[in-house]
């Protein structure tokens, strides 16, 4: 295979895989365009604070849906002058924001919740409209995370894998606000606030995990030890590569940049090091998620090394 034909095919799973999360995006901006308008105003109509606070979830999931467009359509870009590795990262970058405005959430809602709780005598009685809005926002979030996360899988992008939970987290926060409301319904008004609490602690919790997880990637963390093994093995299994050494990764969006240090027979010509590199580079990009592997080649005397 010629270099060539490995960046044609890196270029059509890139297409590929930019077209599923155009789309699994797009359904996600519907269906929380009018969640968000039901949530709000069966909310304010029916004097349910977590209801409120859900809506808020689901207006956030807006804009979350906005940054994940915005990273897929930019994170396409090729290499140029001042990204001699293309965007890729504009992917890592989108799921630090995703952390940051889950967390800002998160908090905000926290803080409407205690000021209901220290004031309880202001809880008013929610109506019954407001229990079956939660639970029809529970219903749809929870078919949009397993949607999402089908697709997010199947072309393996962290951030679409983050954008799929981000909807799971509102399914959770849905399933407490409908506890919430039921509670109220039955004479327990503090349940209501309660919920929104509830909701809170989770959607900060997400937004932290999200936040770190991506800032990590952005430092050049490794990909994991089992990709790192895998990667190994397929060099090792190159003809003529005798060893290797120095292997060392670093994230780039959901792609791996790779170096490592071959050890040839130091008896062969330097074309015939550079064919063995080359063909050891072409096992790794044709088996792996990589975008790049930079070789280097140590010669090795095998005389020395069987005494």
């Amino acid at each position: 295979m010629r270099p060539s034909d490995i960046e044609d095919d890196e270029h059509e799973n890139s297409a590929g895989k930019h077209a599923a999360a155009q789309r699994s995006t797009l359904v996600s901006v519907v269906v929380n365009l009018v969640l968000t308008t039901l949530q709000v105003a069966a909310g304010i109509f029916s004097g349910s604070q977590g209801l409120i606070a859900d809506g808020i979830h689901s207006l956030s999931d807006l804009i979350a849906d906005g940054v994940v467009l915005f990273a897929n359509h930019h994170s396409q870009k090729g290499a140029d002058e001042d990204h001699h590795y293309g965007h890729h990262r504009y992917e890592n970058a989108a799921s630090l924001v995703l952390g940051g405005l889950l967390l800002a959430v998160g908090i905000g809602m926290l803080w409407a919740a205690v000021q209901k709780i220290q004031a309880p005598e202001s809880i008013p009685r929610v109506h019954l409209i407001a229990l079956w809005v939660a639970l029809g926002a529970l219903l749809s979030k929870e078919l949009l995370f397993r949607y999402m996360l089908r697709i997010a899988e199947r072309v393996r992008s962290s951030m679409l894998i983050a954008n799929a939970w981000h909807a799971r987290s509102d399914a959770a926060s849905s399933l407490v606000v409908a506890i919430g409301i039921g509670g109220n319904l039955l004479g327990f008004p503090l349940l209501d606030p309660l919920a929104a609490l509830v909701v809170g602690v989770m959607v900060s919790k997400m937004g932290c995990e999200f936040a770190w997880d991506a800032l990590h990637d952005l430092m050049d963390r490794a990909i994991s030890e089992e990709e790192v093994a895998a990667i190994r093995q397929t060099l090792l299994d190159t003809p003529g590569v005798l060893g290797l050494h120095e292997l060392r990764t670093r994230k780039m969006g959901d792609l791996a940049v790779i170096d490592v240090h071959l050890e040839i027979d130091a008896n062969m010509t330097v074309a015939q090091g550079h064919d063995i590199a080359v063909e050891a580079r072409r096992r790794v990009m044709t088996a792996h998620r990589v975008l790049n592997v930079m070789t280097h080649v140590d010669p090795v005397d095998l005389a020395v090394r069987a005494a």
